[in-house]
């Protein structure tokens, strides 16, 4: 009987033993998963803030640019370009206004 009672003791450790280590594979294995998980998400997060950055940037860019090269063409001193000035003026003022925005220095009391 001793020799069927070791065989049995054997076999017991032997399963025991086997599922010590698919325990520690899962544990180990979900701890990778969290980690690589974690990696995905701030790549994946980083890719589309480059994104949204260069795509307003092109954007700007594209808008800014050809007003600019425009405006430094046209000569200043004639009654468009005062035209424009005053009207893009008047137009801030109005948003600052709306807005509840002030340019101007506060008056001293």
């Amino acid at each position: 009987m001793s020799d069927v009672t070791a065989r049995v003791n054997s076999s017991l450790n032997s399963v025991s033993g086997t599922l010590d280590l698919v325990a520690n594979a899962a544990r180990n294995g979900a701890a990778d998963a969290r980690v690589a998980a974690s990696k995905a998400l701030s790549n994946t997060s980083l890719f589309l803030s480059r994104v949204v950055y260069q795509t307003t940037y092109a954007v700007s860019y594209g808008v800014v640019f050809p007003a600019a090269f425009v405006a430094r063409a046209i000569p200043r001193d004639n009654a468009a370009v005062r035209g424009l000035i005053d009207g893009a003026q008047a137009a801030s003022q109005s948003a600052d206004a709306i807005l509840g925005r002030s340019l101007e220095a506060p008056a001293a009391h």
